[in-house]
């Protein structure tokens, strides 16, 4: 086998075109042009979505696969995404599939269920080009392949309530026979672990869903991370069990989960891939949760990650859908750019707003700064006379945008062409006299979670979106979001932060004194002092349930409150047994 390997144009302070070039900055959940699916064939709901990555590095470059997207994508930086249309049937409809880079290849099996499997390989993926081993692997649910350094390789695969996540050997030198032993390797325990129950904020009592196993090797240990406890949730994350043998046993990593992103914009952060990124960063690639059409309309987010000095893994969660340094940054890499969310609760004024037949949903334009990305609006037209015009209320540096486009009643089905979007936005001193800072009318990319930095801040009140053209039936929008610098205070140092753990130790009880001017608050936990790896982000409210401990686990909390001015200082940690 030969070397197998498993515009924006910037002038005169205007950005155009649809090449992606020179970001500084990226935000989750990143755009890319997910897949429309099919729900069921009884109701022909569509959805678009894209879940459980797996993202691999070859010859520096990088490659990512999504469930059914029907193809995937290829990146030279791990920040712009290019699909890739297969000239092969597999990957028509593959969930959740597992990819490997093991010297010159690059390996790749589709999750499928119902029957056999093979290993696929190609030594040109930038062409689509792909061969198949006979399918020898059989009725396998979330499969995760890994090769060791000694070219041993194995399978992983679980996806159940009720079944642990299981590993065998496989045999590289003969299709990749799987040896007849198959190790049972752990469960979830949601008795000693609140994160593994099922529910939105872990909130029932049943078990979740064990699923989405991915290996890292990081200095001869084995991390084994896996996803619960359902992906339609806000505290579907990532844990690892660790150990100095690909099969264990198995050790339960203290810290999990260590990717989790329970508040914010958007939601969850499971099922994912860890991959060694530009200046050997790492970097988890996980799926994040939407939901407004069916449980399993979800998005692709990225967060850097890290593993301490006692070998724990942790993702980087801190303002985490806000703007972030790119991979390929030389200083900042991962780190969020400190530009806060000006737009928050702003007023907003639009052309013209869908009224529900039925009178069950309010798709009025408060929901485009409500930071709530299920809630949206629907504009009554679909063309180019429709606007939205947000009042930042003082003078502000704006930086930059992301317009997350909502599909209401989308009918439409798989990877389809010829989708795009256009669109210009405005921007006014005084709400009269206007200038246009992003000009995409003439754009034929599909940019559904569109980000857009601008080439050096724009000092502004009034921000006006202009629509162009939207590929689906109905304009909807459910966050134009505009990040930047405020120009007034940031909130003091929050007071009186108390957390009391409940009669059931997986539970907490959070209060502490609202601040005046303060948006939201980041709370912040951990297994010690230095290690409050874990970040939780909520808007206007003094207090928080938390129900994802440990039982025999001592943590450590701490808090700040921020505004579209900044952060204020965060409070010394507290312990709790």
């Amino acid at each position: 086998m030969k070397n197998t390997i498993l515009l924006l144009v910037f002038a005169f302070g205007l950005i155009h075109g649809n090449a992606q070039e020179n970001y500084k900055t990226y935000c989750n959940p990143i755009d890319l042009g997910y897949t429309y699916m099919i729900y069921n064939s009884h109701n022909d709901l569509s959805y678009r979505s894209g879940a459980d990555p797996a993202v691999v590095e070859f010859q520096e470059e990088y490659y990512m696969f999504v469930t059914r997207s029907m193809g995937y994508w290829h990146s030279k930086d791990l920040n712009n995404w290019k699909f890739i249309k297969p000239k092969q049937w597999y990957f028509q409809g593959s969930n959740a599939p597992a990819a490997h880079n093991y010297k010159d290849s690059l390996l790749y099996v589709a999750g499928n269920p119902s029957g056999s499997m093979s290993v696929l390989f190609t030594d040109e993926p930038e062409k689509g080009e792909w061969e198949a081993t006979p399918g020898i692997l059989h009725n396998l649910q979330d499969p995760d392949l890994f090769i060791d350094d000694d070219g041993q390789a194995y399978m992983y695969w679980g996806s159940s309530n009720k079944f642990p996540i299981r590993g065998r050997k496989l045999d590289r030198e003969k299709r990749f026979r799987p040896a007849k032993e198959e190790h049972e390797l752990f469960n979830l325990e949601p008795e000693k672990y609140g994160w593994h129950r099922f529910g939105e904020n872990n909130s029932d009592a049943i078990a979740g869903y064990l699923e989405g196993a991915w290996m890292t090797k990081n200095k001869d240990i084995y991390y084994l991370t896996f996803a619960a406890p359902g992906t339609e949730f806000n505290v579907y994350g990532d844990g690892s069990y660790v150990s100095e043998n690909p099969l264990g046993p198995f050790e339960y990593m203290p810290n999990s989960p260590f990717s989790f992103k329970p508040g914010g914009f958007i939601n969850g952060m499971g099922h994912g891939s860890t991959v060694t990124g530009p200046n050997e960063t790492y970097w988890h690639f996980a799926t994040m949760a939407v939901g407004v059409n069916v449980n399993w309309e979800r998005r692709i987010g990225m967060f850097q990650t890290f593993f301490d000095a006692e070998g724990l893994m942790h993702s980087d969660t801190y303002f985490g859908d806000y703007p972030h340094f790119v991979p390929t940054s030389k200083e900042k890499r991962g780190e969020f750019a400190g530009w806060m969310l000006l737009s928050y609760k702003k007023p907003v004024s639009v052309s013209s707003t869908f009224k529900d037949p039925e009178g069950k949903t309010d798709f009025s334009a408060e929901n485009i700064t409500d930071e709530y990305i299920k809630s949206f609006w629907i504009a009554a037209k679909n063309n180019d006379e429709q606007w939205v015009e947000i009042d930042l209320e003082n003078q502000v540096e704006v930086y930059a945008f992301q317009i997350n486009y909502n599909d209401y009643k989308s009918d439409m089905y798989g990877k389809l062409p010829n989708l795009y979007h256009q669109y210009v936005i405005e921007a006014s001193a005084d709400g009269t006299t206007w200038e246009t800072i992003i000009d995409k009318s003439e754009n034929k990319e599909d940019v559904p979670n569109d980000y857009v930095e601008l080439p050096k801040p724009v000092k502004t009140r009034y921000i006006r979106y202009k629509n162009g053209h939207v590929p689906t039936p109905y304009l909807s929008i459910s966050g134009l979001r505009v990040f930047g610098k405020g120009s007034g205070k940031a909130p003091g140092e929050v007071k009186g932060f108390k957390v009391e753990r409940q009669k059931d130790r997986r539970d907490a009880q959070l209060s502490w004194n609202a601040i005046k001017g303060a948006q939201g608050y980041n709370i912040f936990w951990g297994i010690a002092k230095d290690k409050l790896y874990n970040t939780w982000l909520v808007y206007d409210k003094n207090e928080l349930e938390m129900k994802n401990l440990s039982t025999d686990q001592s943590y450590y909390f701490a808090i700040e409150a921020f505004n579209e001015n900044g952060v204020s200082k965060r409070i010394n940690p507290l312990k709790i047994n």
